[in-house]
């Protein structure tokens, strides 16, 4: 599943919803670079957003570790209201840094719209679950594009994984 590279200036490629939406996917030892920072009841400062996205992008880059752009994947998760988790996809191991292996059954859906929808969108997507006979938890958001991007586009769009547990 890959985004589709834009021909214009903006900075990230023109995403394609129907790959990622009401599938299931398998993922066995997908890597990921994980950071935190703090948020005040679940909204993160846009600076810090930047600086620990940077640090973790320089970080893969400088490894070899750095995914092609059209495959990259930055997924949220909020274990509390005052902390994200952050976690960027890698196409080998960083010895050294926090690299994570997510293992399991996971169901996406792709919502679009503002991050404030994000308490909505996990009732639908817990619903819908529920309707194919899943248990949903460990809700991990992917906004397909930054904010400037979004705007151009049009589209604000959310793939939010649940593990199926």
């Amino acid at each position: 599943m890959t985004h589709d590279q834009t021909e214009n200036e903006n900075c990230c490629p023109v995403f394609d919803p129907e790959p990622w939406n009401d599938k299931i996917l398998e993922w066995s030892d997908k890597l990921f670079l994980k950071d935190s920072m703090r948020t005040f009841f679940h909204i993160p400062s846009p600076a810090t957003i930047t600086k620990v996205l940077g640090r973790m992008w320089q970080t893969a880059k400088d490894s070899g570790a750095e995914t092609e752009p059209k495959d990259v994947i930055i997924m949220a998760n909020d274990p509390s209201a005052f902390r994200s988790d952050y976690y960027l996809s890698l196409q080998k191991d960083i010895p050294g840094a926090n690299v994570v292996k997510l293992s399991g059954t996971y169901y996406s859906r792709v919502f679009d719209g503002p991050y404030s929808a994000a308490p909505k969108w996990i009732r639908e997507i817990k619903a819908e679950g529920a309707a194919k006979g899943l248990t949903l938890t460990d809700f991990y958001f992917y906004y397909t594009t930054c904010p400037k991007c979004a705007k151009v586009y049009g589209h604000n769009y959310c793939v939010v994984f649940a593990k199926v547990g």
